[in-house]
């Protein structure tokens, strides 16, 4: 709620960007849009979500969880006037990164999870440089991190694949958990089995229609995965893109979510 969007929040609030004049660069369905223009050095001068950790910490004792934006896909959404290459300029976010995750674990985060969406929008490039930039965002950090790859809101992104351009390469990254979709995709979830160890952070709802599952629905979705990840390191999520929904359609399809893992656990227990 008191964030402009998943990403600009944060790089906007870095040194280096002239927000004034911005830059112009693709989105990942091919328009251009107005972004940051990098016009110097990335640098981070405060932390910016930390009052955030703190507000949710006071205000309960359970599990939680904040996300930033990732480097790779940072650098995607800026237009670089100053850096000799995008990787470069990737690499500079991900000191900023690093930085900001480090203080939302000392503030009280349970979990910091990188919004990387443009590792599924740019695997060619993604596979050069994308797992070297989330591991120097991460390096040195004590505490369970998540990396989360998505195709796009449902509300602009209608038509999906049937499976990521760039998934297995995680197996690869400094990360605890990994975050995907697989409701609105149909997603083949035999590519879990590539991302040995990992916690993976299951998208069960799907978000393009508003209509609310069934608990059973969902817990359909969710059996799809469990022959290729132990249930153990399974989290049930909605895919992404639930802002767009309206309210009781969002509510509701997370109380079906949280019956589903009711319902799977009573499974796995007889």
């Amino acid at each position: 709620m008191r964030r402009e969007s998943y990403s600009n929040r944060f790089a906007t609030a870095l040194d280096g960007v002239d927000i004034d004049n911005p830059g112009t660069a693709l989105d990942r369905s091919g328009h251009p849009n107005p972004v940051p223009r990098v016009t110097g050095p990335i640098r981070r001068r405060h932390p910016v979500e930390v009052e955030d950790v703190t507000f949710l910490r006071a205000n309960t004792g359970k599990t939680i969880k904040i996300t930033v934006p990732g480097p790779f896909t940072m650098a995607q959404q800026a237009q670089n006037d100053h850096y000799a290459s995008t990787e470069d300029l990737a690499l500079g976010y991900a000191e900023a990164v690093n930085e900001e995750v480090r203080d939302l674990f000392a503030a009280g985060a349970d979990i910091v999870q990188l919004d990387e969406p443009y590792l599924q929008a740019r695997p060619d490039e993604a596979r050069r440089y994308g797992v070297k930039v989330v591991n120097r965002a991460l390096d040195g950090v004590t505490g369970t991190t998540a990396v989360h790859l998505c195709f796009g809101y449902a509300a602009i992104i209608h038509d999906r694949p049937e499976g990521y351009s760039f998934l297995p390469e995680l197996a690869a990254a400094d990360c605890d958990q990994v975050s995907i979709e697989t409701a609105q995709s149909g997603l083949d979830c035999s590519v879990l089995g590539e991302l040995d160890g990992k916690t993976i952070i299951l998208g069960v709802l799907d978000l393009g229609d508003p209509t609310v599952e069934s608990a059973e629905q969902v817990a359909a979705r969710v059996r799809r995965a469990l022959p290729y990840v132990p249930a153990e390191r399974v989290v049930l999520a909605p895919d992404c893109g639930m802002k767009y929904l309206p309210r009781d359609s969002a509510f509701g399809k997370l109380a079906a979510m949280t019956a589903a893992a009711a319902l799977l656990r009573g499974e796995a227990e007889a």
